[in-house]
């Protein structure tokens, strides 16, 4: 599959109290196109930061970051975030919010209609139109967004923990709902997660991340049939995978300061 999204030796820092911290140091991943891949890390390790500099949204240092080929140096239409705080617009309900991508892209007025009502009707919200955010639940705000994300019709999905702030029910119904939308679009989507369990049902391959400063130390394949089978998350191999990516990530080596230009190890 060709390398749709990509990082090579990329390093990100910001400035603190007089001096300079590294929150992601000579990273080098790639995303294919199509492929769904979740980072995975302990706090503080810089999985939203490296994000953000996929998005366009924070500068790097040194190396490069890449999508379709293009070095990023800013936000682009081929890429759009989906973030855990929701991001609506208060004073518009659910219509206009998801409209406002179209009006982003300058879609006709007249073209934009059909295009909302079929977005609502795929994250399941065509009976709530007309409401307000502030009438939502969290899980309702968060398929806003996402229909909000999906009306802009960029190839890259970049999800920032986008069901962390959900309750555990709305969270599982919000990853199967995803899994669906991934399935009929088809979306690169590079996803930041802290939950293992999520990352491994909803992702091709998982990359986890050092502490910071964050470099990518290892990624797992997650080798599961799509679409994914509803007792995929209590199988044999889910909970295998599971113990190893936890085990990866407490390792102490994860604690050691990474070598320059070290690849990652697959497993």
């Amino acid at each position: 599959m060709d390398r749709y999204v990509e990082a090579e030796r990329a390093t990100i820092a910001y400035p603190r109290k007089g001096r300079v911290v590294e929150a992601v140091r000579d990273v080098s991943l790639s995303v294919a196109n199509r492929e769904f891949v979740a980072l995975v890390g302990p706090s503080g390790c810089g999985k939203t930061t490296l994000l953000h500099a996929i998005g366009g949204l924070v500068p790097i240092q040194s190396g490069q970051i890449r999508c379709a080929g293009r070095p990023v140096t800013g936000p682009g239409p081929e890429r759009v975030m989906v973030f855990q705080e929701f991001s609506l617009l208060r004073w518009r309900d659910v219509r206009r919010n998801v409209e406002f991508a179209l009006e982003c892209n300058r879609v006709p007025a007249a073209q934009r209609k059909p295009i909302v009502d079929r977005l609502l009707k795929q994250v399941g919200l065509a009976n709530h139109a007309d409401a307000y955010p502030d009438q939502l639940s969290g899980g309702m705000k968060q398929r806003v967004a996402i229909a909000r994300a999906l009306a802009y019709d960029a190839e890259v999905l970049l999800m920032d923990e986008p069901f962390g702030a959900l309750d555990a029910q709305t969270r599982l119904v919000m990853q199967a709902l995803l899994l669906e939308i991934w399935e009929g679009s088809r979306k690169t989507v590079v996803f930041v997660t802290h939950d293992i369990d999520e990352a491994i049902y909803l992702a091709d391959r998982i990359l986890i991340m050092s502490t910071g400063p964050g470099t990518v130390k290892a990624e797992y394949p997650v080798k599961a049939p799509r679409p994914r089978p509803a007792d995929f998350v209590i199988s044999e191999q889910f909970l295998d995978l599971k113990r190893r990516i936890y085990g990866a990530i407490r390792a102490e080596d994860f604690r050691k300061p990474p070598q320059a230009g070290q690849a990652p190890v697959s497993v």
